[in-house]
């Protein structure tokens, strides 16, 4: 299976699906409103995320976006991200990988950044 098809994102919210293979959530936070048992999580991979500063600069703006992934990708690149992501990797290796976000965009978020990167 091409790794495309093994790396994918969902919102946290939605039921777990049988392809969804490891499913790790990707946010710094922790959804609202949704109980660990509902989540359905393998892993929680927290230091993936953007960091704080990050993550409050951007606030979802589609205008940033751009920005914002660039700014993301080389966050990805330090010391601080690159065990999660390197770890994220060894996972998707290993069979299907759906990362899980709780924003409702996440064709615009850093799970979207964080699926390409892992693509790339």
């Amino acid at each position: 299976m091409a790794r495309e098809r093994r790396v994918r994102v969902r919102r946290v919210y939605d039921p777990p699906e049988g392809t969804d293979g490891s499913r790790v959530l990707v946010d710094r936070l922790w959804p609202r409103g949704l109980s660990k048992e509902k989540a359905a999580l393998d892993e929680w991979c927290k230091d993936a995320a953007p960091s704080p500063e990050l993550r409050k600069w951007y606030g979802h703006d589609p205008e940033r976006f751009e920005e914002f992934s660039r700014r993301y990708r080389a966050e990805l690149d330090d010391a601080a991200h690159a065990d999660a992501v390197a770890h994220l990797r060894q996972l998707a290796a290993r069979g299907p990988l759906t990362l899980l976000t709780a924003t409702g965009q996440w064709e615009i978020s850093a799970a979207a950044v964080l699926l390409d990167a892992l693509r790339g």
